[in-house]
Order: C-alpha cells, then structure tokens, then sequence
C-alpha cells in the first residue's frame, strides 16, 4: 500500500486517512485504487466494527488531481467514462455496500469527489470551518461520483438542483440544517469525536448494525410491502443469532452484552 492512503487500527475501528496533505488529499489513480484497496480488506475484517474517513492536514479532499488528469491531453469520452466506471463506481460502491458503517470525519474542504466520498459515507461527523462544495456546474460539468444521487435523497430535488447550480460552498453548520451532517465539532477534537463515535457503534451487534444499514440503504428503492416483507426476512435472521440471545440474557442479568457478531 501506498503512503497516500494511510489506516490505523483503535481497537475496533479502522481510521483510514487520506494522505497527500500538500496536494489538500487531491485524489488520482493512484489513490482511488489504494483507497479501493483498504475499503475492500476492511470490509472483510471480522474484528473491525467501524470506520472512520478523513484526511490528513487542513483538508478532507479537494477533488480530483487537476495535475495528474492534465497529463493526458486528449479529451477521449471514453476515458472519461471509463475511469468514472472502473476507478471510481467501484470505491463509492464499496462504501455503501460493505456492512460496517462508515463515519466521515470531514477535517476541511471536501470538494467534488472529496464531497461524493464524504456523502457515500454512512454519517458525517465536520469541522466547525469544513465545507462541502460541488463546483461542477462552473467548470462544464455534471457532478459525478453519486453527488447528485445523495443529495436528492437527503435533501430533495429543489434544494439539491439550487446547491448544484450556485456552486457555492456548503459550511458546516449549514450542512448540519440541512441534515447532510450528523455533527458539528471545534477543529481540534475531530478525529478524537469521529472515533468515539465509531467506538460506541463498533460496539453493538455487527449483524444487527450490518442489516440496518442495507435496510436504511435500500429503503428509498422499495414499496412499503416490499419494505415490509424485508424487514420480516432480516428480523428473523437477527432474532436467530446468538448476539440477539445474548442482549436478552444480557437485560435479564442487568449487564452490558458482549456481542460476538454470530
């Protein structure tokens, strides 16, 4: 692995940072397929309960690396097509799809693709001067990366077109009205915060985490009876599993259960 993608292991929790600090974590091929790479070994971790996304120095990410991408002159659509689907589909798709929840700790700009990854993640957790900024439209562009997706599931079509079209940043406090962050934190106790908070989840019952977060995610998709029919399904597998006996038992008792994910 590259040492622009860096992980930390905090007991139960994986931490893993974005590390091009004087590129403000700008990401090229090179770090979406490490980044990829660590989501994919992370999600087949049993001893991991959580993660936490962030970058390193004054930034989350901001965006795609203008540099690396202007070494390639020609202006091929397909290129443009293919790395969308082969480099990029694949790491935002492995985001929302592995079991363990995902806590975006946003340390700074997340801009573009830096938005797409911060809004792919489970929750989002910011600084008090982070932002969001989605600059597409001034650029020539539609936003990519699941932008547009995201936010009209968060916060409607009119808000979402209004956001996409001014272009403008996106602050903390503003993304916290709008329900695009769970959290606002002071600078310096970021990282610290995110984790704790991944701490807390990473210590409930992984197969209970793990199918509320596909439920929750699939269930802008589904008609009430298939909601419905799915939560049957999914609650019977979590009533079977030795994590929800144990929680009964665990009440019974007066004491904290100690899940085991089966």
């Amino acid at each position: 692995m590259s040492t622009e993608v860096r992980a930390f292991r905090e007991g139960r929790v994986a931490v893993i940072e974005l590390n091009r600090p004087k590129a403000l974590n700008a990401i090229d091929m090179r770090m979406r397929r490490d980044l990829l790479a660590e989501f994919d070994e992370i999600a087949g971790a049993p001893d991991i309960g959580a993660v936490v996304l962030t970058g390193a120095g004054r930034a989350f990410c901001s965006g795609a690396d203008i540099k690396s991408a202007a070494e390639h002159t020609d202006v091929d659509p397909r290129r443009t097509a293919h790395t969308l689907l082969h480099d990029l589909q694949p790491l935002i798709e492995c985001i929302t799809r592995m079991d363990k929840p995902v806590i975006a700790a946003v340390n700074g700009p997340a801009v573009g693709i830096g938005m797409a990854l911060a809004l792919a993640c489970d929750l989002l957790v910011m600084a008090e001067d982070a932002y969001l900024l989605a600059p597409f439209a001034a650029i020539g562009l539609i936003p990519d990366g699941g932008v547009a997706w995201f936010l009209t599931r968060r916060i409607g079509h009119t808000r979402t077109f209004e956001l996409l079209i001014a272009g403008e940043k996106v602050i903390a406090t503003r993304c916290r009205e709008l329900g695009l962050a769970s959290r606002v934190v002071e600078s310096g106790t970021l990282r610290a915060e995110a984790v704790r908070w991944a701490t807390e989840i990473a210590q409930r019952a992984p197969i209970a985490i793990a199918l509320t977060k596909r439920i929750t995610r699939m269930s802008l998709s589904l008609g009430l009876s298939e909601m419905l029919t799915l939560e049957a399904e999914l609650q019977a597998t979590c009533a079977a599993t030795e994590d929800a006996r144990e929680a009964i038992a665990a009440f019974t008792e007066k004491r904290t259960p100690s899940f085991r994910g089966r």
